[in-house]
């Protein structure tokens, strides 16, 4: 998946996580912060470059995008929590199921090889029975004819999640 759909994952993620009940939207920092968190388990591809196959279990879509990963992120991310005086159970289990998104969201696309979510007990890569998603080109590729096409039905399938973190909240009685 092309990183729209990730990135509004996490940006309506930084509108539910604030510790304070507000109609206001999370600053642009915090929905940086839960969109790159969102992202994380792309950082896969950077393999490529280092010889790792698509195919291998550190390859991508294999070990960072499975449950297993999104839950080391959580533990961290509490660790980090706590040492910012923030709720550490709150912040992991915020952090784990962000993570975890990106793989599920995967296995909606209709292309690669399918998500390894259940690395390292099972390195069996899965596809979600009904992929309504373009799978994404890597790299530059995003920015062909095609990228753009799989940009465009992103941006249409993930609009509510883009509009409920990106609206004021602010409301006017009517009067």
């Amino acid at each position: 998946m092309a990183s729209l759909g990730h990135i509004a994952v996490g940006m309506a993620a930084a509108r539910v996580y604030r510790d304070t009940p507000s109609p206001e939207r999370p600053s642009a920092g915090a929905m940086l912060l839960w969109a790159a968190l969102s992202f994380l388990p792309d950082a896969d591809v950077i393999g490529f470059g280092f010889g790792v196959r698509y195919g291998d279990q550190w390859g991508h879509r294999g070990a960072t995008h499975s449950f297993m990963f999104a839950l080391m992120v959580g533990v961290v991310a509490a660790l980090v929590a706590m040492w910012t005086k923030r709720s550490a159970l709150r912040t992991g289990v915020f952090a784990t199921l962000v993570v975890a998104s990106h793989g599920l969201l995967d296995t909606l696309t209709d292309g690669g090889r399918g998500v390894a979510l259940f690395w390292p007990f099972d390195l069996t890569r899965y596809f979600a029975p009904w992929r309504p998603i373009p799978v994404s080109p890597i790299g530059l590729g995003y920015l062909s004819p095609y990228g753009m096409f799989v940009a465009i039905t992103e941006l249409v399938l993930f609009s509510p999640l883009l509009w409920y973190a990106l609206r004021s909240g602010k409301t006017t009685a009517a009067r």
